[in-house]
This record gives structure tokens, C-alpha cells and sequence, in this order.
């Protein structure tokens, strides 16, 4: 349970419940951080618009390279909601998200291509605290993704932390997006 209740169907105002509606039909359940945030209408119409727009924009990298930068940024952050969620988003992009259970040897196991590794690594140098980014690093990135690529992946990349974190320090816990198959999917510290 959150730390902060939702606001529920019956408690939302007109605009909210027709952002519920869009949100349940999209993803099958309002998300509970969607349900948080409304107690701040502000900032929901804002990170909604945001979100759609970040969306919009994303077109420089592969799906898969980009949802595994953002899953390995909620696993490490330990945001389990994160975790669900993306794979529940992974799984809808038709990724193989049995993958995902050997993420920890993201560097030598063969389900992971030279891409895909690269920006978990940066996933990685990214989230830690503090950061551990390398010249040589962003520079095979761009050889790898073009400059347009690398900044698409840093902006997803730093995205990611700004929810798993706010969703992390919430109590916002997996809500069963991928039906239970999160549960087998390791988190960081757990």
C-alpha cells in the first residue's frame, strides 16, 4: 500500500475521471502512481502531457534497447511498480521478457547483443550514485546510436529515475501488471 492513497473513481472530478478512463482502457487499471499524483491535478495534467510528448519524440533508438535501459534503471533503483510495469511494456512491444531474469549478467549472457549491453551499462553508470559516465563511454555510445540516439537514451534513462525514485519513495509497490510474472522477474535488493 502507498504512502499516500489514490484518488479513487468515486473521489475524482470530471477531468480526472476521464483521465482515468483513458488510462484504465490503455493499460487495463488506472496505475497507482497516476492515482497518487492526482491529488496534485498540476503536476498529473503536466507529467501526463510529458509523458505522451517523451512518447511521441522517441524514435531514434529501438524499442529494445531503450526499454531495457529504463527496466534496468527501475530494477536497480528497487521500484517493483517500475519493474511490473515495464515488463508488462516490454511484453506488449513483443520483447522477450524472459530475458529480463538473466539482466544481471546483462555483460556476458548471449541474450543480450552489443547494443542492448551498451546501454545497460549506461543504464547503470547513470543510476549509481554518483554517477560513474565515462568520456570513452558516451563516445561508443554515439558510434553506436548516433548523437541523437545517445541523448534519446540519457533522457529516457534519467525519466526513469525521476519515477522509480518518486515511485519508490511513495510505497507504490507492483499492482500486477504482467499478471504475477513480475514476481519471478529479481529486482536489485530484493
Amino acid at each position: 500500500m502507498p504512502r499516500i492513497t489514490g484518488v479513487s473513481a468515486g473521489q475524482a472530478g470530471p477531468v480526472l475521471r476521464v483521465l482515468f478512463w483513458f488510462a484504465k482502457k490503455r493499460f487495463g487499471a488506472v496505475p497507482e502512481p497516476f492515482a497518487v499524483t492526482a491529488h496534485h491535478r498540476g503536476l498529473l495534467l503536466a507529467s501526463v502531457r510529458h509523458e505522451l510528448s517523451v512518447q511521441r519524440a522517441s524514435k531514434a533508438l529501438p524499442a529494445n534497447v531503450r526499454e531495457l535501459a529504463v527496466y534496468r534503471v527501475a530494477q536497480t533503483v528497487g521500484c517493483s511498480w517500475c519493474v511490473d510495469f515495464g515488463t508488462m511494456l516490454q511484453r506488449l512491444e513483443g520483447l522477450d521478457i524472459e530475458r529480463l531474469k538473466h539482466i544481471e549478467e546483462y555483460a556476458t549472457a548471449e541474450a543480450y547483443s552489443y547494443k542492448e549491453r551498451l546501454a545497460i551499462a549506461y543504464a547503470d553508470a547513470m543510476t549509481a550514485n554518483p554517477m560513474t559516465v565515462t568520456d570513452e563511454q558516451v563516445t561508443e555510445l554515439t558510434t553506436a546510436f548516433g548523437k541523437k540516439g545517445v541523448i534519446e537514451l540519457t533522457y529516457h534513462i534519467a525519466l526513469e529515475n525521476q519515477r522509480a525514485r518518486m515511485n519508490h519513495a511513495l510505497g507504490i509497490t507492483d499492482q500486477g501488471f504482467t499478471s504475477g510474472a513480475a514476481c519471478r522477474v529479481p529486482t536489485s535488493g530484493a
